[in-house]
């Protein structure tokens, strides 16, 4: 492949779902439909860990969570473990970050970037201390939030994603052509679709005024109930203060406006490297650290191995990557940090550094790697680990806590019928056990994860101080008061 230029785009909880060439039966999003088109689109990718801070570190890495240690949302990447951006930085590549990072963030921390420009970081290098409680979990505050922010208008979400559009704008005009003697590399991360469903009302009037369906089985007497997701439900307490059909309607319709103005912002972004004469001399990766559940089952928010959660949007487009191709081979995001050293010229690491995930160059070009697809869950509303893997049609769930769950994607691709429990699949049962215990021990890595979040709960002053903290509905943008969470 040869050493090109790259443009890594990045969302936050883009359900995979929500865009119109995936078939989507309403929204609008007419610059990533012509990244696709132009481009390979993977139709079945998956996040490391469908929560913000443990997704966006697993990307940076390239490896799991279960194998790099950061778990949650108050254990952010540090820079301790050398990332994408550390190897192409310190093979001479010029390696920038536009917008969102939730990083830790503090003073002396080195991400591997040779520059950040509007990072956004955890909180006070601290990010959601409560969310390290994992027994006896009270219910969060602020799930009110969910309801009572949606509908039209402008938060500092949607100005923070103007200002990193435009900012990206600018690097490709001014800064990019200063980088000539090796391909660049720019990674331009944005918030939206991110609550609050606060979204620009040119946007979101484009979605009220349509005749919305209803979330998929949202409707109390069709939600599926397995312990795992109540427990979720009864902690994040979302959707207990959506009081009617209308309040749901103005989340769907505020969510879709954030969808379509991202796509807005992605649009401006990939105009400008057409129009400075660079389309040609790069690719471009786009996806999102996770997905959202959008009212579907009744859940909002992230933090489920559903497909609209643990499911990512991933497109590759750019010289030599095959135009209008669809691909269903699994992949996930640690499948990123091997295409991104492949896009720009970087050998990846042998040894004990070696990558796990295979470049997606490779697979839009038909190759079929035999390893993990993998996501998994230790963080908030979650008592014991939850493990999602995908083999051939299917997807196999194991919670350490709670009975699995098995779906056939072939035949059920919207997950309406969990099959785990019919005796008939017995033996995909106990294939999807074994397969994902020859990855990792399930029990094991939960002890694991939960050793470290008591000492960092401890470091923090215990239960009752992160109680005292309170909860983080959102981290707030540069040059947002605090008190916007």
């Amino acid at each position: 492949m040869t050493p090109k230029n790259l443009l890594v785009l990045m969302s936050d909880e883009h359900s995979p779902k929500f865009l119109e060439c995936a078939g989507h039966p309403f929204i609008a999003t007419p610059s990533l439909d012509a990244l696709a088109a132009r481009g390979t689109r993977f139709t079945s990718a998956y996040t490391a860990s469908p929560i913000c801070v443990p997704a966006r570190a697993a990307f940076a890495v390239g490896r799991f969570n279960h194998d790099i240690g950061y778990w949650d949302n108050a254990d952010a990447y540090d820079g301790a473990i050398r990332s994408w951006h550390h190897r192409l930085r310190d093979t001479g590549h010029r390696v920038v970050s536009i917008g969102k990072l939730h990083f830790r963030g503090l003073p002396g921390d080195d991400h591997g970037f040779s520059e950040e420009i509007l990072a956004m970081h955890v909180i006070d290098g601290i990010g959601d201390v409560k969310g390290l409680i994992r027994s006896e979990i009270p219910t969060r505050k602020g799930g009110d939030k969910m309801a009572k922010l949606a509908g039209p208008g402008e938060s500092p979400y949607t100005h923070y994603d103007r200002e990193i559009s435009s900012r990206a704008q600018v690097w490709l005009h001014e800064e990019a052509p200063k980088w000539r003697d090796k391909p660049w590399a720019l990674f331009v991360s944005f918030v939206a679709p991110h609550f609050p469903l606060t979204a620009p009302p040119e946007w979101f009037y484009r979605y009220w005024e349509k005749k919305l369906p209803a979330p998929k089985q949202y409707g109390k007497a069709k939600r599926p109930h397995h312990p795992f997701l109540d427990e979720y439900a009864r902690i994040s307490d979302y959707d207990t203060h959506f009081k009617n059909a209308a309040d749901v309607k103005r989340a769907v319709a505020g969510y879709s406006g954030l969808v379509s103005a991202l796509d807005e912002n992605l649009g401006k972004v990939l105009r400008a490297l057409q129009e400075c004469g660079l389309a040609a001399y790069t690719r471009v990766l786009y996806t999102s650290d996770h997905g959202d559940n959008v009212g579907a089952r009744g859940l909002w928010g992230k933090s489920t191995l559903y497909e609209e959660s643990a499911g990512v949007p991933l497109i590759l487009a750019g010289p030599e990557v095959p135009v209008g191709r669809v691909v269903a081979e699994p992949v996930s995001h640690i499948d990123c940090a091997p295409t991104i050293l492949d896009a720009v010229g970087v050998t990846a690491p042998v040894g004990v550094e070696a990558l796990p995930g295979v470049s997606l160059l490779d697979i839009a070009n038909g190759a079929t790697p035999a390893r993990p697809v993998l996501s998994e869950y230790h963080a908030i509303g979650s008592a014991a680990a939850a493990y999602m893997l995908r083999f051939r049609n299917w997807k196999y769930c194991h919670y350490v806590a709670y009975p699995p769950q098995l779906f056939d994607l072939e035949a059920d691709p919207e997950e309406l019928v969990d099959v785990a429990g019919d005796p008939k699949f017995g033996d995909i049962v106990a294939e999807g056990e074994k397969r994902l215990r020859a990855v990792l021990d399930p029990e094991v890595v939960d002890a694991r994860a939960k050793q470290r979040q008591q000492a960092l709960l401890a470091a923090h002053g215990g239960r009752a101080a992160a109680l005292a903290r309170g909860d983080l509905g959102f981290t707030p943008a540069p040059g947002t008061p605090p008190e916007f969470n």
